[in-house]
Order: C-alpha cells, then structure tokens, then sequence
C-alpha cells in the first residue's frame, strides 16, 4: 500500500500541471482582460490602440500564451505564485491572508454533515418505512434540491432579520473586540448553508448502506450472541457500511471548496472564495491562477486521503502497485 500510496502522490505533479495549463488557456480565453476591468469603457474610448497594447505590454498581456504560462510555472517552482493586478500585493500573501478562513468554514461544514447526516442516515435506517424515516427523507431530498445560495439567502431573512438571532455577515460585530465566540455566531449561518446538501447526501447513502447491512446474516449472528443493540448497530452494522459513506465524504471536500465561493460571498466572508469572486470580476490572471492552483491541490490531496481512509476502514482491501 505504501509504494501505492507514493505514486498517487507522485501523481498529483502532472496532474496540477495539466489542470493549471487548462486553466490559465480557460482564463485567457474569457472575454475581457485586466486592462479592460482596470479602464473605465468611457476612457478607453479616448485611448488609442497603441495606449492600450502598451498597457497590456507592461503586464505581459502581449506575449503569446504558452510563453506566459511558462514563465508562471518558472515563478512557481521558485515559490512565487506571483502579483495582483486589482490588489497591488503578493498572490500569496493574499491568499495566506484568507485560506484560513475558508478552511475553518470547510472544516465545520464537513463536521457538521458528517456528523448530523450518519447519524440521521442511521436513525432513519433503524426505523424504516415509518413516519420519521418519511420526514427524514424529505428533508434529505430538500437539502439535495435546494440551492445552497438559496438556502443561505433564505436564513439570513429567517434567522436573522426576522428573529434577529444571529449576524448577517462578516466574522467581527463592528465596535466590538474580536472574540471566538463573536466569530462562533458569525459562522454559525454559513456553516450550517453549507454543510446542509452533505448532510443531505451523507444521510440518504448511510441510510441506503445500512439498510443493506443489517438484513446480513453476520448481523443476525451478532445479535444471537446476546450482544447489546448499540454495539451490534455500530460495532457490526455501521463499520461495514462505512465504505460508501467515505466515497461521499471523499466527493464533498471539492464540493465544499465550491461551495464555499457562494456562500462566503452571500454573507461577505473573507475567505479564499469571495477573494477569487473579486480576482474574476477585475480579470485578475496571477490571483485566480494562484486560487485554482490551491483549490486544485485540495482536491487531489482529499481523494488522496479517501483512499487512505478506504484502507483504514477496511482492513480487507489491497491496493495494487
């Protein structure tokens, strides 16, 4: 497993390299570019062509896009990820400033649908066909086929502006000193806009996989011995329907970095997400060029721990080298 393990790791090289050149064409090839986000259109208007080239010059704009991607993987691997346009700052700074942010708001989510939704996938597995596993599924299909921007929008009306409970946006009340528990409540609506389709996913497919487990013989087995229900629920039943429940939570860390684009700007975070929703709008190519590259490595790496996961769970399965 270890020699199996090290070339997937190996692998994540070639493959950041394939996924940044495809973005960096992507990027380019969107109309507009940072000296038309820059310019106001009535300005421009007055400048004549050779102004503009010249503007495109001094940013690299008018070299050909092989050569300009070349020379971003040369910066690279000198650690460099190079300089916003929009925020006249280092791309890494920048990002140092919000990743944290991001990563704190992804880490809750998972936790909470982890947690909330193999514990609801197990409750409604327990009591199957009746009037709680039907509520339960409804609000499995909900949380699948509701918008999370929806869902996000629909709380800040709810919660905050009509009960007034809980902060619209930001991590910080103004006029107050920065606190955990000011950040705590400040978080607490994001993290609960985005965590709530993984809870809805990681629900439907532990109730499915538990279903399937606990009409097993073995199940029966363990329950003749006089074993206690608890332990025979979990210990037996919930241990083997892990497997699939991993696949998902593998899945939802890409979809939680995705999300957390929309959601951070709907309640005005300063995170990694609301920082490449401002790099788009002003075409900023070093800073979403730096943001995808974060995002790509993030992806790999969670697939990465999937699979070390899969092993950890089930001591059964063999990786071929």
């Amino acid at each position: 497993m270890s020699e199996y393990l090290l070339r997937r790791f190996l692998l994540i090289f070639p493959l950041i390299i394939g996924i940044t050149f495809l973005d960096f064409i992507f990027i380019n090839l969107a109309p507009g570019d940072p000296i038309n986000a820059m310019i106001d259109p009535m300005v421009m208007t007055f400048m004549s062509k050779e102004e503009v080239q010249a503007r495109r010059a001094e940013l690299g704009l008018d070299k050909p896009l092989v050569v300009r991607y070349v020379s971003w993987v040369k910066e690279l691997a000198q650690g460099n990820l190079g300089y916003s346009i929009m925020f006249k700052n280092s791309v890494a700074k920048l990002i140092r400033g919000s990743v944290g942010n991001t990563i704190t708001l992804m880490v809750w989510a998972l936790i909470t649908s982890v947690v909330v939704g193999i514990v609801l996938g197990i409750i409604s597995a327990l009591r199957p066909y009746t009037k709680l596993d039907y509520a339960l599924t409804a609000f499995a299909f909900t949380g699948v086929a509701m918008p999370g921007f929806f869902f996000g929008l629909a709380l800040i009306y709810l919660v905050s502006l009509k009960a007034g409970l809980l902060p619209t946006s930001g991590l910080v009340t103004p006029g107050l000193p920065p606190s955990v528990w000011d950040s705590a409540q400040h978080l607490i609506l994001p993290v609960a806009a985005l965590a709530y389709e993984g809870i809805a996913s990681i629900m439907r497919y532990t109730r499915g996989s538990m279903l399937e487990v606990l009409h097993q013989d073995y199940i029966t087995t363990a329950r003749a011995k006089g074993l206690r229900e608890p332990r025979v629920i979990l210990r037996h039943g919930f241990v083997n329907a892990m497997l699939p429940v991993i696949t998902i939570i593998g899945l939802r860390l890409p979809s939680l970095f995705a999300g957390s684009v929309i959601i951070e700007t709907i309640f005005s975070l300063p995170g990694m997400g609301k920082l490449m929703v401002d790099a788009t709008s002003f075409r900023d190519y070093p800073l979403i060029m730096g943001g995808l590259l974060i995002s790509a490595l993030l992806v790999l790496l969670s697939n990465l721990v999937a699979d070390i996961s899969y092993a950890v769970a089930d001591p059964r399965i063999r990786y071929q080298s």
